[in-house]
């Protein structure tokens, strides 16, 4: 995927909001393959202004449980992404469609596997070594890994409830919670 300068970014949703031109001619003039980025752009722009063009510095992490809760969202009330993504103060809407099919593909657990590849240190290569000749989990880890996971299942559960009876409610109640958990620190 290209990666577009902010003011490339600006430039077009401009352009786009002084009406001369409409999504798929803009996309035209400047080479775009389609016209969903200018429409994500300008959308982007309306709901956080310049602030949402810009690409991020650092990237942000979301908990497992936040991942669940737009997902849980959007299945709910049949929103879309770019709805969705507005709703809980996200800027980059398919991000939304990535965790979806992860979910698909690996359930929750897959939700909370960090994206890319780690880098290779010789500590990393050491223990990979070490990973294969104790590959076999006991009995006993298993069943360890078995009830976390059946923990979290629960958990989940019970969050989804709470949100499905109330969830305004819900949002409001966790909405510091989501947004001081998704940002790391800048130093």
């Amino acid at each position: 995927m290209a990666k577009y300068s902010e003011q490339f970014k600006l430039k077009l949703v401009k352009e786009y909001q002084e009406g001369k031109l409409g999504y798929n001619l803009l996309a035209k003039k400047y080479g775009l393959k389609d016209s969903t980025p200018i429409l994500r752009w300008v959308k982007v722009y309306e709901k956080f202004g310049v602030e949402g063009l810009k690409r991020k510095r650092h990237k942000e992490t979301y908990s497992v449980q936040f991942k669940l809760d737009v997902l849980s969202f959007m299945k709910r009330t049949g929103s879309s992404e770019t709805e969705t993504a507005h709703k809980f103060g996200l800027t980059n809407a398919p991000m939304i469609a990535s965790w979806k099919k992860a979910f698909r593909e690996g359930g929750t657990e897959a939700l909370g596997r960090p994206k890319g590849r780690p880098p290779m240190s010789e500590k990393a290569k050491n223990s990979k070594n070490k990973q294969t000749e104790k590959k076999e989990m006991t009995y006993e880890q298993k069943l360890e890994r078995e009830n976390e996971l059946l923990r979290l299942e629960v958990e989940y559960l019970k969050k989804l409830r709470a949100f499905q009876m109330d969830p305004e409610g819900y949002l409001e109640k966790h909405k510091q919670r989501y947004h001081s958990n998704s940002k790391k620190p800048s130093n």
